[in-house]
């Protein structure tokens, strides 16, 4: 595994910002399919298409498949980051306004940090913690409303479920960086898919398809780029930096949405959004971005002795 110490390179963070635009597009265009599709059918069907369509790449390169521990990672990242996490948020978002969902999810990069200390992989930094809070107190700020703090507990643990399941699911990605990204999701995606096509199964849901073009339209994007491309990125960033600083994509989705919203079917943006952006962007900047931020952390004992008994590979894996 490729060691979380080094600063980000140009790609990774560019790889993070592109990241964060398809992210933050795909909530407009879920608004889209949910028009036609009920939720846990919409999120199979997208996920079963970008699997798909990396299966067919992975046999036309002739990828090796992972095996032993690397394959069971494998069927676990799917487990966790595309059917746990989705069908809880899912199931919540039935319950509780999409505000305090979102606002909630937004406690994945503290989640991360805190997941990823507790196994050894990075620090307890206090400012990751600092600038995870900064930006879960902008995405409140702008989200929910003064009367929309109800919040029944069973949906709570819900959205508890998947903000542990995507910080998780957001390690393990870190884990597997000697698998190829279109393997890993060919393999992760189908078992997310065929997860989510059993939650629906039991909900009872319609298996239709899209009729309008808007829809259909929203359905293509969100399996190519909305998933095909988002997760290559995400397991891009995660091999080149540290799982909690990748994590803070998270948070710039909302704020993406929020500008895409504006500029594409003429949302009105608050005084509230724009501070609650600011307070998004700074908290990013304190926890992933800034230059104290991608200062390289103590690797850890293993790692170092990795690095005394095979400096060339060490050398390698960093280029």
């Amino acid at each position: 595994m490729s060691a979380p110490t080094r600063t980000p390179s140009p790609y990774a963070l560019a790889a993070f910002l592109l990241a964060s635009v398809i992210g933050g597009a795909n909530f407009l265009a879920v608004r889209l399919s949910n028009r036609e599709l009920e939720p846990f059918w919409g999120a199979s069907l997208r996920f079963g298409l970008a699997a798909a369509l990396f299966l067919a790449a992975a046999l036309a390169l002739r990828l090796p498949r992972p095996r032993g521990r690397e394959f069971g990672l494998t069927v676990l990242y799917g487990a966790l980051g595309f059917a746990v996490s989705y069908a809880l948020m899912y199931w919540a978002l039935v319950r509780v306004t999409a505000g305090v969902a979102v606002v909630v999810f937004a406690v994945v990069p503290l989640a991360t940090l805190i997941l990823a200390s507790a196994q050894g992989l990075e620090q307890l930094r206090l400012r990751g913690i600092a600038g995870a809070f900064l930006a879960l107190a902008g995405i409140a700020s702008f989200t929910v409303s003064p009367g929309e703090v109800e919040l029944p507990l069973p949906a709570l643990l819900a959205m508890l479920g998947a903000t542990l399941s995507a910080a998780q699911a957001m390690i393990i990605g870190k884990r597997l960086a000697d698998n190829h990204p279109v393997m890993t999701n060919a393999i992760a995606m189908t078992v997310g898919a065929v997860l989510l096509l059993a939650c629906s199964a039991a909900a009872g849901e319609s298996w239709v398809l899209p009729q309008e073009n808007a829809a259909r339209w929203a359905v293509g994007y969100l399996a190519l780029p909305g998933s095909a491309g988002l997760f290559v990125l995400i397991l891009f960033v995660s091999r080149h930096w540290t799982a909690s600083a990748s994590s803070y994509m998270t948070v710039l989705f909302p704020v993406v949405t929020i500008a895409l919203g504006a500029w594409i079917v003429d949302e009105p943006i608050t005084t509230a959004a724009l501070v609650g952006a600011g307070l998004v962007i700074v908290g990013v900047w304190i926890g992933a971005l800034s230059p104290a931020a991608r200062r390289p952390q103590l690797l850890r004992p293993a790692d170092t002795e990795r690095a005394v008994t095979q400096p060339n590979d060490v050398a390698k894996s960093e280029s």
